[in-house]
C-alpha cells in the first residue's frame, strides 16, 4: 500500500511540474504587484479571473500532492509500535542448557580422560570484587593537658 501511494505521489509531482511549466507567464511577475507599471486584470489581488484548464489542473495536482504526502506521513510514522526502553531491561537472559549425555563439569576440576572431546567448555565470567576501601581513623588532635 505504501509503495503504491508513493508511486502515485511521484507521478503527481511529475504531472504538477509539467502543468506549471506549460502555463504562460502573467507578465511583470512580483514587481508588477508592488508598484510596477502593469495594470493587468489577472493580477493576484485584482479582479477574479476565469481559470483555464492549466490553472485548474495545477490546483488539483497540488491538492493531490499535499493529500498524498499527508497520508504517506501518517502511514510511515505508525509502522512500528512504540516500545519502552524499560521493556528491554525486564527481559531475563536465557541460560544455555547443559550438553546432553555428559555430566556438568565444575570449573575447578581437571577434565577426565573419559570425557568426550565434543563437549563444549563452560564459559564463565570472572567475578571481580571492588577494591576494599581503607578506613583510616580521623586524625586526632593532641590533647591539651587540663589544669587542675
Amino acid at each position: 500500500m505504501y509503495t503504491f501511494l508513493l508511486t502515485l505521489l511521484v507521478l503527481d509531482a511529475l504531472l504538477l511540474i509539467a502543468v506549471v511549466l506549460m502555463q504562460s507567464g502573467k507578465g511583470g511577475g512580483l514587481a508588477a504587484n508592488f508598484g510596477g507599471a502593469s495594470s493587468s486584470s489577472d493580477q493576484l489581488m485584482g479582479t477574479r479571473q476565469a481559470g483555464n484548464l492549466l490553472t485548474q489542473l495545477t490546483w488539483w495536482f497540488g491538492g493531490a500532492f499535499l493529500g498524498l504526502s499527508l497520508v504517506l506521513q501518517i502511514i510511515g510514522g505508525r509502522s512500528a509500535v512504540p516500545k519502552s526502553v524499560l521493556d528491554k531491561l525486564a527481559v531475563p537472559t536465557a541460560v544455555a542448557p547443559a550438553p546432553t549425555g555428559a555430566a556438568p563439569a565444575s570449573p575447578l576440576s581437571a577434565p577426565a580422560a573419559s570425557t568426550p572431546a565434543t563437549t563444549q567448555p563452560a564459559t564463565t565470567v570472572p567475578v571481580t570484587k571492588p577494591p576494599a576501601e581503607k578506613i583510616t581513623p580521623p586524625a586526632s588532635s593532641p590533647k591539651k593537658p587540663s589544669k587542675p
